[in-house]
């Protein structure tokens, strides 16, 4: 068989780009032997040299820069058939990007989405970026990720799938007169400090989430700044301060010295997957919508 494989076609391209075994190989992440092995076997299935060797350099022969440019128009072409396939059989490939704003990811409502995405379209790579307080919004506002597991309230401008509610705790030290309690009223916790965020995370959204003003007009109290959930627990320990989280904290982030509390005027920590309506539909991002509506068994899509 005088036909090449579209692998060694690729090959061919790589080394007419870079003009050099050691880039190219590297390039299509094979080692250099093989890389050279492999256009060997491509000149003696063509009958023809394709590259001229010696001196330090690397050139095409006139009958490699020819063949170069039908092996551009064959990689081309096949490309378009597998993304025409592909989109017969319903298949997505590529990779998406997923924020998770700390272990957001990790949680089971999250999990279970990626889980039956990989399910569904085995093809795609998902990237996980976690996420801090400040990058959260900003990541996928600028693009950085394609979609977000976040806790809400979110900004307008996203639109959303809600995931999972769950009631939200006061962080206290173990030490602390009120840590011993069942149940904390806002009232109680007044004179705490609470942990802060930095100015490059919006104001309205840790208010919201701190409840400030409290229900009688009084302004919270924030004392240290952090940047992410594993330093806000550590702050309340080094720093004699509270923070409110939601209820999986007990879980997720138990610690010596802490103690979690319920306190009802709280309400609730909400958690959304996020994306930005111009990618609602690029493939990869209706798939991980499709996901989450697939394993949500009381469904809430608030996109439109």
């Amino acid at each position: 068989m005088r036909e090449p494989s579209v692998h060694q076609l690729r090959l061919l391209l790589a080394v007419a780009e870079e003009l050099h075994f050691g880039r190219a190989a590297a390039r299509v992440f094979i080692s250099q032997p093989a890389f050279s092995q492999q256009i060997r076997a491509l000149e003696q299935r063509l009958g023809v040299p394709l590259v001229e060797r010696g001196g330090g350099t690397v050139r095409l022969t006139p009958a490699g820069r020819a063949i170069a440019v039908e092996a551009k128009a064959v990689v081309e072409a096949m490309a378009r058939l597998v993304q025409v396939s592909d989109a017969h059989a319903g298949a997505i490939r590529g990779t998406l990007r997923v924020g998770s704003l700390g272990a957001e990811a990790a949680m089971p409502y999250a999990a279970a989405v990626l889980s039956r995405l990989r399910e569904q379209h085995p093809h795609l790579e998902v990237e996980v970026h976690n996420l801090n307080f400040i990058q959260q919004f900003d990541a996928l506002a600028h693009g950085e990720v394609d979609a977000a597991f976040l806790r809400g309230p979110l900004p307008s401008g996203f639109q959303s799938r809600q995931l999972a509610v769950e009631p939200r705790v006061v962080c206290l030290p173990a030490d602390d007169p009120l840590a011993g309690e069942e149940k904390l009223t806002l009232a109680q916790l007044a004179d705490r400090v609470v942990v802060d965020m930095p100015r490059e995370v919006p104001r309205q959204w840790w208010d919201h989430l701190t409840v400030n003003p409290r229900p009688d007009g009084t302004p919270v109290r924030y004392g240290p700044v952090v940047r992410d959930t594993e330093a806000m627990v550590l702050a309340v320990l080094q720093a004699r301060a509270i923070t409110f989280l939601p209820a999986a904290a007990r879980r997720l982030y138990p610690r010596p010295g802490l103690v979690y509390v319920d306190v009802p005027e709280l309400g609730n920590s909400v958690s959304f997957l996020a994306w930005l309506p111009a990618n609602r539909d690029l493939p990869a991002v209706r798939a991980l919508r499709e996901a989450a509506r697939s394993t949500d068994r009381s469904p809430r899509d608030l996109s439109e």
